[in-house]
């Protein structure tokens, strides 16, 4: 709902910025600016992570220590912390006013948008060193498609899941570790159309296997609205 929008570049020049596109869902947007800009932080490869990679952070944090640089590594790949999958999980120390600065690895590539932490669970649990970070090559997808239509198209086939693990595996006898597993099917959507239920476990989409690295929703996302898939 902004409707002055700033940036301050890192040698202290304020610019002017116009929006481009955003996109609530991965918590991201695009500003363009014009005139000369300063310096530029490449994108990396995110597909090339491994934990235990050194992992860099930048942000404001707390919105008054600007420029801020902690460092730790990628601890794992692929979490899901709410609606948000696929992201980076990170030890380097992460706070609010962190979120949208990048996360980058030790030749100096952005490999990710630090985006959320995670203090406590609703259980009352708390944790430590848990930052997330959305993966570059997905900010390369979702950045190109609000520049070209300022919006986002999400392929969807009418469908609440949950993934499948070795506990629901088990707990329900399914015969697979991995998978997406159908918790409900929208009426008149495409599932529903043709005879998706509620129980089923769609195994791949295209060929592509569903796994820990590859969720049902990051597969959807490589397709355009209007292909037609194929679901084991």
């Amino acid at each position: 709902g902004g409707r002055n929008l700033t940036i301050i570049f890192a040698d202290g020049t304020k610019v002017d910025a116009t929006l481009v596109g955003a996109d609530s869902a991965t918590d991201l947007a695009v500003l363009k600016v014009n005139g000369k800009i300063p310096a530029v932080a490449h994108l990396g490869d995110s597909s090339t992570l491994e934990p235990g990679q050194a992992a860099i952070a930048i942000g404001s944090p707390l919105g008054d220590f600007r420029g801020t640089v902690t460092v730790g590594v990628v601890s794992a790949l692929n979490r899901r912390v709410g609606s948000q999958q696929g992201l980076i999980q990170t030890d380097a120390a992460i706070n609010n006013g962190n979120s949208g600065g990048p996360l980058i690895n030790s030749l100096g590539q952005v490999i990710g948008i630090n985006t959320l932490v995670v203090r406590s669970t609703g259980e009352g649990n708390v944790a430590e060193g848990l930052g997330f970070a959305i993966p570059a090559n997905l900010v390369r997808d979702v950045v190109a498609q609000l520049i070209s239509k300022g919006r986002i198209e999400r392929p969807y086939i009418g469908i609440t899941y949950q993934e499948v693990d070795p506990q629901i595996a088990a707990a329900m006898n399914l015969g697979t570790n991995q998978g997406a597993l159908v918790t409900q099917v929208e009426a008149g959507g495409p599932a529903s159309k043709v005879g998706l239920q509620e129980g089923d476990v769609i195994l791949s989409l295209d060929s592509q296997k569903i796994d820990t690295d590859h969720s049902l929703q990051s597969i959807l996302f490589t397709h355009k609205v209007g292909d037609v898939v194929t679901l084991t």
